[in-house]
């Protein structure tokens, strides 16, 4: 696995950089109770404006948001400007059918990465977000968060991946199945240094809302 430090950046095509933030924002919030993920209390706002915000101050102009549970009332009461919202129609089937739709969502708008984050991840903030996407160097590029080695979100598709995931992402799997069998193509990016990757699954985690 290759330190992205170890290449020089300036060795990129500028129109090859065009990579753009994926947040799946989509969950029901089932074991909070069905509180939508994206409608959560941080800081006085819905907590995917937080997450959009991340993904944008870690160097993602462009950001696809996947909304599934009361994605009206999101629309309503978050505010998301420049966001392009891509529904889910399918989100209870879980993580897997997001994946899917926001990278459908891609198709045909010049990007040639997803980087992909998570709405109830907050302990997640745009330093991560920048190094993973650092770690670009092609649309064959796969890479990913880690936290002392073990690999976490967010993660980062390079464009020739995107069909393989699309065909293999179900369930709550996501895209497991797919960077496992691809392991050896992943560039790990430590990040455990500056940020903590727990989720908002439980009413004891909203704690980290507060």
């Amino acid at each position: 696995m290759t330190d992205p430090a170890t290449t020089d950046p300036q060795n990129i095509d500028p129109q090859d950089m065009n990579i753009t933030g994926l947040l799946l924002a989509a969950g029901g919030g089932r074991r909070l109770g069905g509180r939508p993920k994206a409608l959560l209390d941080h800081q006085g706002r819905p907590l995917v404006e937080h997450a959009v915000r991340v993904l944008r101050e870690g160097g993602c102009t462009r950001v696809h948001v996947v909304l599934g549970a009361d994605a009206d009332v999101v629309r309503e009461k978050a505010s998301l400007p420049g966001c392009v919202l891509v529904d889910n129609p399918d989100w209870e089937e879980g993580m897997g059918s997001s994946l899917r739709a926001g990278l459908r969502s891609l198709r045909g708008a010049g990007a040639s990465a997803a980087l992909v984050s998570l709405v109830d991840q907050p302990g997640i903030g745009p330093a991560a977000i920048a190094r993973v996407h650092a770690a670009y160097r092609s649309p064959a590029t796969l890479a990913a968060a880690a936290y002392d080695g073990e690999r976490g979100h967010p993660v980062l598709f390079g464009a020739d991946h995107w069909a393989g995931i699309e065909s293999s992402a179900v369930g709550d799997r996501g895209a497991r199945a797919y960077l496992k069998e691809h392991a050896g193509e992943i560039v790990l990016v430590e990040c455990g240094d500056v940020a903590r990757a727990y989720d908002i699954d439980t009413p004891s985690d909203l704690i980290h809302l507060e």
